[in-house]
Formats: C-alpha cells, sequence, structure tokens
C-alpha cells in the first residue's frame, strides 16, 4: 500500500482550471446501475429462477447501499467538490485528486478498507505530495463515493451474469417444451439459437448445460452444437461450467450470517 501510495502521487497532475462538478451525476449513474442489476434479479427471484450468491448478497444488502447512497448525497452538496483540487489527465481527469486516492485505496485492498492500511496509503502519497486540508477532511465521504463506485461494478457484472442466464433459460425453455411436443421440430429451434449468436461464457454456457443435461437423448443435440462452437476457441463446456455444487436460490438467514 505504501509503495503504491507514492506511485499514485507521482503520476498525478493537477488541473489548475474549474470544472463542473461530475462526483453528483457519477453517484447518481451509479445508483441507476445498482438498481437495474436489483430488478433483474428481483424478477429472476419471483420466476424462481437460480441466482448466484453474489446476487443473493446484493439483493439482501441493498437497503444497507441506499442508505450509504442517500448519507452521500446529504453529505455532498454541489459546491463541496469543486474547492477539491482535480486531476487533469488519466482514468479520473476532471475528478478530485482525494477522490481518485480512495478509489485506488480501495481497489488496491481488493475492495478491503481498515484504518491502518488507510492511513499508511495516505502518508505514503504525502511523502512525495503534500495534501490540502479540506481533502483530508473529504477522506471519509469520497471512500463512500468510491465504495458505491466498486459496488457498481459489481453490480455491472452481476447483471451481465444474469442477462446471460435469463437468455440461456429462454432457450432452454423452448427445446424442453418443443422436445415434449414435436421432438423433430427441435433441430428448428436449435438453428433459431445458433442465428441468434448467443455468448459462448460460463454463465450462458452453464446454465443451458444445467438446464439440458441428462434430460434425453433429444436435448443432447443442442449442447453438442455448444461444444462445436467453443471448440472453435479450444474449450469446452466442462471448462466454462464452476466446479462444485452451484447456487440453489435465496438462502433463508444469508443477511443474519452475513452480519453477525
Amino acid at each position: 500500500m505504501k509503495e503504491h501510495g507514492r506511485a499514485l502521487a507521482h503520476s498525478h497532475t493537477l488541473d489548475l482550471g474549474r470544472a463542473p462538478d461530475q462526483l453528483l451525476t457519477r453517484l447518481a449513474e451509479n445508483e441507476e446501475i445498482l438498481i437495474g442489476a436489483c430488478n433483474l434479479l428481483t424478477t429472476a427471484v419471483k420466476a424462481n429462477r437460480r441466482i448466484a450468491p453474489a446476487g443473493e448478497w446484493l439483493l439482501d444488502n441493498f437497503y444497507l447501499i441506499e442508505e450509504q447512497i442517500r448519507t452521500a448525497k446529504r453529505h455532498l452538496p454541489k459546491t463541496y467538490s469543486r474547492e477539491l483540487p482535480r486531476l487533469l489527465n488519466g482514468p479520473s481527469a476532471g475528478l478530485p485528486r482525494v477522490y481518485d486516492i480512495a478509489l485506488e485505496t480501495i481497489s488496491h485492498g481488493d475492495g478491503r478498507v481498515d484504518p491502518e492500511s488507510l492511513s499508511s496509503f495516505v502518508a505514503a502519497y504525502q511523502t512525495v505530495t503534500d495534501l490540502k486540508l479540506g481533502e483530508l477532511w473529504a477522506i471519509p465521504i469520497m471512500l463512500r463515493l468510491a465504495l458505491i463506485e466498486n459496488l457498481r461494478r459489481v453490480g455491472t457484472r452481476i447483471a451481465t451474469d444474469r442477462i446471460d442466464r435469463n437468455r440461456a433459460d429462454y432457450w432452454a425453455d423452448q427445446m424442453t417444451e418443443i422436445a415434449e411436443k414435436d421432438p423433430k421440430s427441435l433441430i428448428l429451434v436449435i438453428a433459431d439459437m445458433a442465428r441468434s449468436s448467443p455468448p459462448m461464457v460460463s454463465s450462458f454456457v452453464a446454465e443451458l448445460a444445467r438446464r439440458l443435461q441428462g434430460q434425453g437423448p433429444s436435448l443432447a443435440l443442442p449442447l453438442t452444437w455448444i461444444e462445436q462452437r467453443l471448440s472453435e476457441s479450444g474449450l469446452t463446456i466442462e471448462q466454462l461450467v464452476p466446479i462444485g455444487k452451484p447456487a440453489t436460490g435465496r438462502r433463508s438467514g444469508f443477511h443474519k450470517q452475513q452480519h453477525r
């Protein structure tokens, strides 16, 4: 953390001009993405679809995230961050320097923040460049914003995973139904799926395999097509399906286990 703090200080160049506040807009975008991910998961739960443990955690703890977003809005007036030194370039260009410090503290600590690592990170940064008093006062609110930003990335991954699984569920439903009513027409449904160019990613492949494997010889045909598609990239279904027992839906007492 100390090494990274010093390296970050060397990489920062300040923008001496004034710029409009971006943090409130960014916070609103993060909130919208997190709400969207939760809505996708809620729909899946109502449809008795399986959701991954990360999705369970997001649903069970979303009220805490909303609480932090409300707190951030309350303590971040529009004019507040305009007084803080801003970065000239890099991924956080136009944003307060202290916000980038908060982001880097979280990302370099793999999402974990404790007073000791934070203190050593900031102290190491200041061996290269002194921070203003206002920036030091802003660290708590910036950490809150950066954690919400980090959750937004998690929410985006969860939403993408859910969309891929929904797509797999759609084709599995179509194939299961046609295999029961008119097996000879199954090839037409497989052709429709092929034309739709489904993503050959772990979430889609794993869900489709889970739904179709062991359901009879006719439903082995779409899995053969998946295997052929994957072989073009040197992959197999087994490589993309997670090892071990998959998630089976929301678990009772999950929230209590997390917050004891």
